[in-house]
């Protein structure tokens, strides 16, 4: 990665398929989105590389086209605090591109990813120009209000369970994340860097929330039965019973083959 070219030099024009992964292009008139689109530029991030830094300038409005980030801030002690993670189709800083000020946050891949980027003279020109954006952005700003005040009650959880399904509940936000819809593709390595517990510990809570009949494990991700019960449920199961139900659930990931979620 040391031997990679920096991010801006890296740019190059969207595809026409990832122009479609993006979801406020269709709200734009057909001026708006013919500056929109001539302004947008993309780039392929590696595995740990860093895309926005603290201190820094913003200079993009920045959204994922594909892969997974995380974002994160550094205390004076040296210690990490995850705040979400944006899983494709989920657009941030809008808040940073307004007030035209530095990142107070580390966005950093946590796997290979396609990051697009509109520059932030357009992303104001769009706000003067475009009802339709206006509408988005505005969006945006209240999902992501009601995402951080969710984000200070799991940093306060002890239940593990609990705090998995929160976060996960975060990530399938349809709102800011139209891309994700039922299925996420994540690893378990990946959701424990996003919630903060071990991979271990993840995993079990997993089972307990498939036991509950709220996600279904599969190949390469999960899958939501029940976003309320993520949302909303208290998960305070009998631990016996809890016991037995994950038992048959990792009997059943042996027989079937493990999924890519219980076995990274």
């Amino acid at each position: 990665m040391s031997s990679s070219p920096p991010l801006h030099q890296r740019r190059r024009s969207p595809t026409p398929h990832e122009l479609d992964g993006i979801p406020w292009l269709r709200l734009l008139q057909p001026a708006e989105r013919e500056r929109a689109v001539v302004d947008l530029q993309v780039v392929e991030v590696e595995t740990g590389e860093l895309i926005c830094t603290m201190g820094r300038a913003v200079t993009y409005w920045m959204g994922l086209t594909e892969g997974l980030l995380k974002m994160s801030a550094d205390n004076a002690q040296g210690l990490t605090m995850t705040f979400t993670g944006v899983p494709p189709g989920g657009w941030f800083g809008e808040g940073t591109v307004l007030k035209r000020e530095t990142y107070r946050y580390n966005i950093q891949a946590l796997r290979k990813s396609v990051v697009a980027g509109l520059p932030v003279d357009t992303f104001h020109w769009l706000l003067d120009h475009s009802i339709g954006f206006n509408r988005f952005v505005m969006n945006q700003l209240n999902e992501r209000l009601g995402q951080f005040i969710a984000a200070r009650e799991i940093d306060r959880l002890n239940n593990p369970e609990v705090r998995v399904a929160r976060s996960l509940a975060a990530l399938f936000n349809p709102v800011l994340y139209p891309g994700v819809g039922l299925v996420l593709r994540i690893t378990q390595q990946e959701l424990a860097y996003l919630v903060g517990l071990s991979r271990q510990r993840v995993n079990e809570a997993l089972a307990a929330l498939e036991a509950e009949g709220v996600i279904q494990v599969e190949y390469g991700g999960l899958r939501v039965l029940d976003l309320t019960a993520l949302r909303n449920r208290v998960f305070e199961p009998d631990r016996a019973l809890t016991k037995t139900r994950i038992d048959k659930v990792h009997k059943s990931q042996v027989s079937g083959g493990e999924s890519a979620v219980a076995r990274q």
